[in-house]
Parts: structure tokens; sequence; C-alpha cells
């Protein structure tokens, strides 16, 4: 059961409310929200927020086959262009540009979910998957921290790591990132810090490995957060690495701009334990549409963004994490 957007947050704030363990989903639009108590868990939705899991962990034991057919390079073009026109008149500084892309393998949904190494995981249903690196946010004690997540490189590049992290493009995308993150944690919190910047992590990317940037940013919670977890989640959303800044007018074009639904990419989802919270954000995204697959990955615009190389980004993040 999909729950409306003021419903939806204020049943969790009502399971947050009586501390009763639940999982949630939530839509890039927060118009579609999923809130259920873990002990009524459908048995057809799994999760995994780093060591929290609900399903055995297998061995993958047959091979795979992956075949991707991204946008032509000439429509990336076009709607990157677009995104500069409105940078150039001020109504947006990053945007998160995404695209969807069929894919076939021969892999079932949930087999991609059992297998795939990733610390967020959800599989709901037979109709989407994430395998996602990226936390939003993990509440625990009186203290949130979030993770924003700006810059992706070729681990297996020549000098990698110094090239992402002294990339003026990457550097100004994270900067305002890392900004955006610290105004959205002090509408909610208190005693806003920057606790880590830039801090590289490597994934694997299917046949590639990757290094992505990321920052921690920490806020004091308000006394008895858990009474609220609904409301709070709401002043948040959507996530600001997946949307840009400055974020209301940035999502305004992103409607414009792309020519898909998001639906549940880019979203949130995650777990309440009865005391602590944790959540990631829905990239990494396979959705099941027609019985046909489709990839949804983009990347961040800034006024220095070369075309070809936002475009091979958007491709390297297809991928499956095996």
């Amino acid at each position: 059961m999909w729950y409306k957007k003021e419903e939806g947050f204020k049943q969790i704030d009502q399971f947050g409310q009586s501390r009763t363990p639940f999982l949630f989903i939530i839509s890039y639009d927060q118009n579609k929200i999923f809130a259920k108590a873990l002990s009524d868990l459908d048995s057809d939705i799994y999760y995994k927020l780093e060591s929290w899991r609900n399903y055995p962990v297998k061995k993958r034991e047959k091979p795979f086959t992956f075949s991707k057919h991204p946008v032509a390079f000439s429509v990336y073009q076009k709607a990157l262009e677009k995104v500069l026109e409105e940078i150039r008149s001020g109504n947006t500084y990053l945007l998160n540009l995404t695209f969807k892309t069929p894919i076939e393998t021969n892999y079932t949904l949930k087999e991609i979910f059992t297998y795939a190494r990733a610390k967020f995981k959800l599989y709901y249903k037979d109709e989407f998957i994430c395998f996602s690196p990226e936390r939003f946010v993990e509440m625990e004690g009186d203290t949130i921290a979030t993770y924003p997540m700006k810059g992706t490189i070729d681990a297996n590049l020549p000098n990698a790591k110094e090239s992402i992290l002294n990339n003026k493009k990457e550097m100004a995308e994270h900067v305002m990132i890392v900004d955006l993150m610290r105004n959205d944690l002090g509408i909610i919190g208190s005693e806003v810090k920057v606790e880590k910047f830039r801090f590289v992590e490597k994934i694997k990317a299917g046949k590639k490995e990757l290094l992505q940037v990321s920052s921690k940013l920490t806020a004091k919670l308000p006394h008895v957060w858990q009474d609220n977890i609904g409301s709070l989640l709401s002043q948040l959303l959507p996530a600001g690495s997946i949307t840009g800044t400055p974020k209301k007018s940035t999502a305004n074009i992103i409607d414009d701009v792309e020519n898909f639904e998001r639906d549940f990419y880019t979203g949130v989802f995650g777990v309440f334990d009865g005391d602590s919270l944790r959540s990631g954000v829905m990239i990494r995204f396979i959705e099941k549409e027609n019985e046909k697959l489709y990839y949804k990955s983009g990347g961040g615009i800034t006024i220095d963004s070369n075309a070809q190389s936002e475009y091979e980004e958007l491709i390297d993040k297809i991928y499956l994490p095996f």
C-alpha cells in the first residue's frame, strides 16, 4: 500500500512515536510513500542497510550477461545545453541530470539484488531494485549524520584519486552540495558540522572500479526526535545530492528537462529499529516496466561540465555490482 505525501509522513511519525521498527520507501517527489512495521513486512520486500538486512547471504553461482542501450549522445547533449542555459540565467548552479536506459540481462531483479555488492540495497516485489553506495541520513543518539556523494572517476585511470580531488569542476560541485546539506540539516537540527570533507571510497562497477567522493556532515537532533521522524524527513527531501542547488528551482528544471518520470529513483528508503534510523539514496536503480528492464542514472552538471565526459559518467554508472 502506497500512502500519499501527507498521510505517509504521518504514518511514519506514528511508527516512531510507538517505537515500532519499520521500513519506509519514499519516492523522489514524495507522492508515494511506503511505511510498514518490520513484523508485518511483505515476504517479497528485502532490504540491506549496511549490517541491517532481512535476507540470507548467498554466493553467485551462474555467469551473467549484461548489455545496455544508452540514449544517443546528441539527445544527451541537447538536454545538457538546456541545463547550461538555466545555469547561465542564474536559475540553478548545480543540477543532477539523469536518463533512463534499457538494459538486458539473464538475471532476474531478485537475483541481481541478492548478489549485488552494495552498502544499501532494496528489492520491492519484482518491480524495482537499488544497490546504492550512498547513505542518506542516519539518526542515532542525539545526532543526525548525512553523507553527500559527488564526484566519480574510473579508479584505474592514472593518478585517479589525485585527479578527482584536484578537479575544479568536481570540487565546485561537491562544495555546493555540502553547503546545501549544511542548510538542510540546519532546518531540523543545531550545531551543524562538516566532520569529513571529500573522502574517497572505491566501489565495484561491473568490470570497472570507481572512486566516489563523499563528505560527512552532522547536527544535533531535537529532543525525542523519534516522535517526529516523518516530519523531519519531509523537511530534508528530496535529497540534495540528486537534485542540486538551489533545491526548489532546480527540481522544477529537472521536471522540465528530463524525459522520464523518476518515480522511486533518487527517492530514499530506510529502517527504524525502534531506537536508531539508517537510510540510503535510491541510486544505481533498475525497474521493470512491461517485462522490460530499465536502468536510471546520471550526474551533476555545473557551468564547467563537459558534455562528453558527463555522458561517459552516465554510462559508467550503468552496471551490475558483482
